[in-house]
């Protein structure tokens, strides 16, 4: 085990070398300077040397045999790069939910049609923890990308599915992931627009180079690109609904939309925006959401939910 500590103000120095010190399986390394997440991942991942790895942070928890259920597959199946389950989300160690800890039935996908369903919604389907990626593989393709501080992670398992089968474990949950009021989800790119702008640039990285030779690429990342517009929009119609409207933000989200998808004027989306536009603030907040588009938005989401919950996608 390594465990890395990067500059942190807390004990963790003192307990880290105190398990090193008591176990000689466990390397406990201190940065002198806080080098920031990602450089700290890769460093743990390029120190790795067993047949999987799994990037565990502080604030989560694995349920009790989700490696060895990983494990099996990957054992078994040499043409998985990874395998993941469903995240249980938690606040805190004295409140954990229940979690599904008996057989795992793996479903697989081509890597690329896996790549495809991330591309309908343009959205990170796993938290991280409940991954487990083989190493080898892992190596050859490299760390985490340091441009990428906020959708490093979607980029990863974009990139390992585009050279790998991916194996999704069904009726069983793998790993608790912590949100809290100083997690980074709520305290780091919080803006709607920071995070499409990461997205974007996560399915780009992985899908840019390739359009240029493969027609399949090519749609995959204009899919990618709409339903990216899609949201934007949507965003934009939330903050005249909501009662929270700034108009430089929603002329950014607009202005985002264009750059991402040119033909956005098409989109249902940007119907609502202008209708909004015509109603004004002051009464949408009162009647947006009797608009046709906010009940085929639910719709949608729910669904994609419920399709998350049994196949992982």
């Amino acid at each position: 085990m390594l465990i890395i500590d990067d500059c942190s103000t807390d004990a963790t120095a003192r307990v880290g070398a105190d398990l090193a010190a008591e176990d000689s399986r466990v390397t406990f390394r201190r940065h002198s300077v806080n080098s920031g997440h990602l450089k700290t991942y890769n460093e743990g991942l390029l120190w790795a040397s067993g047949g999987y790895t799994v990037l565990l942070s502080a604030d989560d928890l694995l349920v009790p045999g989700s490696l060895g259920r990983a494990a099996a597959v990957l054992d078994a199946h040499p043409e998985v790069g990874f395998a993941y389950g469903r995240s249980l989300r938690f606040e805190s160690d004295d409140a954990l939910p229940a979690a599904r800890t008996g057989m795992a039935r793996p479903r697989f996908w081509d890597g690329w049609e896996w790549i495809a369903r991330r591309c309908r919604t343009a959205t990170n389907c796993i938290s991280s923890p409940e991954v487990v990626v083989r190493t080898e593989l892992q190596h050859r393709l490299g760390g985490y990308r340091h441009d990428l501080r906020h959708s490093g992670d979607l980029e990863m398992w974009l990139r390992l599915a585009a050279v790998a089968d991916v194996a999704y474990l069904c009726d069983v949950d793998q790993a608790f992931y912590r949100v809290h009021a100083g997690s980074m989800l709520r305290t780091s790119w919080t803006a709607p627009i920071d995070d499409l702008g990461q997205r974007l640039a996560a399915f780009d990285a992985v899908l840019g180079d390739r359009a240029r030779s493969s027609p399949e690429a090519a749609r995959l990342q204009n899919m990618a690109h709409q339903a990216l517009a899609r949201e934007a929009l949507w965003e934009a119609c939330r903050a005249y609904d909501s009662g929270v409207y700034d108009p430089a933000a929603v002329d950014s989200l607009e202005d985002f939309a264009f750059d991402a998808f040119a033909p956005a004027s098409a989109l249902r989306e940007h119907s609502g925006l202008r209708w909004r536009r015509r109603v004004g603030p002051r009464w949408c907040k009162r009647v947006g959401r009797l608009q046709p588009s906010v009940a085929t938005h639910r719709l949608r989401s729910e669904l994609w939910w419920r399709r998350w919950r049994v196949s992982g996608v």
